[in-house]
C-alpha cells in the first residue's frame, strides 16, 4: 500500500528531529557536553512527553559576604545553593584547622556542625554544580566579633540552686535562667531560651530583673512530664557589646503531684497526692502582728498565697537576727530545728515545733513558720520534693510577693506582660 503524502510528511518531520539531537550530542559547544546517562533521559523525556527544568549555571550565597568583620558566631553562618548543588564546602580556621559542617540531604544548604570561636578569622571555600553539569567555585574570607564582655548562664530552681539533669521535680516547678550580669537585650536572650515538654505544655517567661527570667506553664505541670531547658546564647549578641559565654541545658521530669493547702480557718494543711488527700496535718502558723526595729517593720503573718517548696535541711538553725529581729529581743530566737521544709527566701517553713504541739490546729503563736508534730513534719519532709505546691489561705497580712517565691501567686496575663516577646 502506497504511504500517503501527508505521512511521508511526518515521518521525515520526526527523522529529522532526532538526527538533530544526536548531531548536537556529539558536536562541541562552549558549555560542557551533557553526560549519555542525561541524554539518553533527555531523549526519553522527550518522547514522553515531559517538561524538564531549565539547564542553568550554579549559583551560591555565602553568609557572611567575603570581608565581612564582628561577625557574631551564632548568626547564621552557612552557604546555600540557589540553583544547582553543592559539591564541596571547606571551612577552615586561621591555623588551616578544619571546621565540620554539616550537608543538608538535597546538598543545597551547608551549616557548621561545631561552634565557632570569638575574635577568629575564616575561610569558606564552595564548589557548586549546576543542572547545565558545569560546577563554579566561590570563596569567603571573614572575622568574628571579639566582645567587650561575654554572659553566662545558669539554669536555675527558685532556690537558686543549679537544675539538676535527670532529676524529678514537683509540679510547680519554675525554672529560673539566672544571666551573670544584665542583659541589654531582653528579647534577644529570651529568643534562645527554650522549653520543650512532653507532653505539650502552655508557658512562658517573664522577667523578674535585668539578669534574671522565670518560666513557668499556665497551669501545674502534669505528673509525668519530661522537660528540656535550653540556652542557647553562645555568639549571640545580647545587647550592648555582650555575648554569651556558653550555652546550658538540663531535662528532668516532673513527679508526682504534691499539692498541700494550708488553711487558716481550719488551722490545718491537707496534703493531696495525684489529687487526692493523703494526710491533714494540724499546724500553728504566724500569729499576726508587726514590731518595729531600728526604724523597720517586721511582721509575723504566714502571706496567704502560692509557694512551692525551695528546698529542705534536717535540722535547720534558725536565727531571727538573720532578718533583722535581734535574738535578745522579747521575739527574738536562736534554735535548732528538724525536719524544715522551707518554702520561702525570707525564711517561711513547714518544720517540727513539738514545743507548739498544743496550739497547732487551734491557733496560731509562730513568727511565720507552720509548726508541726515530729511524725507530721518528718513526714512531709520525706515526701517533698522541689517544686511541690503549696497554698496557704485566708491568713491575715499582705498577699506574697513574687519576690518571695510567689510566682504562682502572679495572674497570667499579668505574668504574660513581664515577657520580653510581647506585642
Amino acid at each position: 500500500m502506497t504511504a500517503h503524502p501527508r505521512h511521508r510528511f511526518l515521518v521525515l518531520m520526526v527523522v529529522g528531529v532526532i538526527a538533530t539531537l544526536v548531531m548536537a550530542s556529539q558536536s562541541g559547544s562552549s558549555t560542557a557536553a551533557v553526560p549519555s546517562d542525561t541524554a539518553t533521559s533527555t531523549v526519553a523525556a522527550a518522547k514522553n512527553g515531559v517538561l524538564l527544568p531549565a539547564r542553568e549555571p550554579a549559583a551560591v550565597e555565602i553568609t557572611p559576604a567575603s570581608g565581612a568583620q564582628d561577625v557574631a558566631p551564632g548568626d547564621g553562618v552557612g552557604v546555600r545553593a540557589t540553583s544547582g548543588t553543592l559539591t564541596e564546602v571547606r571551612m577552615t580556621n586561621a591555623q588551616g584547622r578544619t571546621v565540620e559542617g554539616t550537608l543538608s540531604q538535597d546538598r543545597r544548604t551547608w551549616r557548621p556542625a561545631e561552634p565557632l570561636g570569638y575574635g577568629r578569622d575564616y575561610t569558606l571555600a564552595v564548589t557548586a554544580k549546576g543542572t547545565d553539569g558545569t560546577t563554579t567555585t566561590q570563596k569567603s574570607d571573614f572575622s568574628t566579633v571579639n566582645p567587650d564582655l561575654l554572659l553566662d548562664v545558669s539554669l536555675n530552681t527558685t532556690a537558686g540552686t543549679r537544675l539538676s539533669n535527670g532529676g524529678t521535680y514537683g509540679v510547680g516547678t519554675v525554672v529560673v535562667a539566672q544571666f551573670d550580669a544584665s542583659v541589654g537585650d531582653r528579647a534577644a536572650a529570651q529568643r534562645r531560651l527554650v522549653v520543650e515538654t512532653s507532653p505539650p505544655v502552655e508557658g512562658a517567661w517573664t522577667w523578674i530583673s535585668d539578669s534574671k527570667a522565670h518560666w513557668r506553664p499556665r497551669e501545674y505541670f502534669p505528673s509525668g512530664t519530661q522537660v528540656t531547658v535550653k540556652a542557647n546564647v553562645y555568639g549571640v549578641d545580647l545587647g550592648d557589646g555582650v555575648y554569651g559565654q556558653e550555652d546550658r541545658q538540663v531535662s528532668f521530669r516532673i513527679g508526682r503531684s504534691h499539692v498541700s493547702i494550708a488553711d487558716d480557718v481550719t488551722k490545718q494543711v491537707s496534703v493531696f497526692i495525684d489529687g487526692k488527700l493523703a494526710r491533714t496535718m494540724p499546724t500553728s502558723m504566724g500569729r499576726g502582728g508587726t514590731t518595729n526595729v531600728g526604724g523597720k517593720s517586721i511582721h509575723f503573718w504566714t502571706q496567704p498565697g502560692v509557694y512551692t517548696v525551695m528546698d529542705k535541711a534536717n535540722p535547720v538553725l534558725m536565727d531571727s537576727s538573720t532578718y533583722g529581729l535581734p535574738v535578745s529581743s522579747s521575739a527574738g530566737y536562736r534554735i535548732s530545728v528538724p525536719y524544715a521544709t522551707r518554702i520561702s527566701p525570707d525564711g517561711i517553713y513547714l518544720h517540727e515545733r513539738e514545743a507548739t504541739v498544743w496550739a497547732q490546729g487551734n491557733r496560731n503563736v509562730s513568727a511565720g513558720c507552720l509548726n508541726l508534730s515530729l511524725d507530721n513534719a518528718k513526714w512531709f519532709y520525706e515526701l517533698s520534693q522541689p517544686g511541690d505546691v503549696v497554698e496557704v489561705r485566708n491568713t491575715g497580712g499582705k498577699p506574697l510577693e513574687q519576690w518571695q517565691n510567689g510566682d504562682w501567686s502572679v495572674p497570667w496575663d499579668q505574668w504574660l506582660r513581664g515577657s520580653a516577646s510581647r506585642a
